[in-house]
């Protein structure tokens, strides 16, 4: 499988190689400074560890293991009504590289995003983002099935929290262009040139390589990542940057934010419902 650079992966089995924007140098920052940051990284290992203690591969979980533990597949959600999984497979990875690679995105990204959009605001956009993209993949997977040698339907399975990272980099660019921010233009186009670099190779590349197997759950799952991106800037389009900004202004457009972009998820989930 080669070697992997810190990439999101792809949120369904297999992890793909690319571009990581270079991290900028900062002082060491603890949990009061960052906490959403934290709980999340959090969150993501703690689930992963809970699948190696219950017998999970720690280099390739089974289907069935990672069904266990929340992955998504359409069959699940749209058959068997288990909509929880259109969150819960945002916490779920496929092996330490799949988990390493996608923590250490979350990471950089939500450390330059939250002292932008909050604590709150980073853990909403992780969260509608994520299930934006899972949302989306459902879709898509559900109307292109992949089909077998019989001619069968076959449903591939849905982990890993790319779709997510994709929106917290999608929210960024709109934000880092804000100029009520009080950091030299300079600064700011070239931490915006590196998260659009970072999003367009990424998004490039999932296109571009394949490294499914067809028929044994193992896909690049293109449209959780574009849903991830487009959520994302739907998100970020009412906001402004909490520095820089009238606490009272920055609390309004961020509950405006949440609330649309909620609206037209449950809308959304609505319509993939009825399909």
């Amino acid at each position: 499988m080669g070697s992997y650079p810190s990439t999101p992966q792809p949120d369904i089995l297999l992890p793909e190689s690319g571009y990581v924007p270079p991290a900028r140098p900062r002082a060491r920052r603890g949990w009061a400074s960052a906490p959403a940051t934290y709980l999340l990284v959090g969150i993501n290992c703690a689930v992963f560890l809970g699948m190696v203690a219950r017998g999970a591969s720690i280099w390739m979980p089974t289907l069935d293991q990672l069904m266990q533990w929340g992955a998504d597949r359409p069959n699940n959600v749209l058959i068997n009504g288990e909509w929880w999984r259109i969150v819960t497979a945002m916490f779920v990875h496929v092996g330490i590289i799949h988990l390493a690679t996608n923590m250490w995105c979350l990471w950089n990204l939500g450390l330059l995003a939250e002292p932008l959009m909050g604590s709150f605001g980073l853990f909403a956009v992780y969260i509608l983002t994520g299930a934006a993209g899972n949302l989306l993949s459902t879709f898509y997977i559900w109307v292109r099935p992949i089909h077998d040698a019989t001619g069968a339907p076959f449903y591939p399975a849905g982990a890993g929290a790319s779709g997510a990272v994709f929106g917290i980099a999608a929210a960024l660019i709109i934000l880092l262009k804000s100029k009520r921010l009080p950091i030299p233009q300079f600064e700011l186009k070239r931490l915006r040139k590196s998260v659009i670099y970072f999003a367009a190779i990424n998004l490039i590349i999932g296109f571009s390589v394949n490294f499914g197997s067809g028929f044994t759950g193992v896909e690049i799952d293109n449209s959780a990542h574009v849903g991830g991106f487009l959520c994302g800037l739907a998100f970020a389009a009412p906001m402004v940057p909490r520095i820089g900004s009238a606490r009272t202004d920055f609390q309004t457009r961020l509950r405006l934010a949440v609330v649309l972009v909620a609206f037209v998820l449950v809308l959304f989930g609505f319509y993939v419902a009825h399909l």
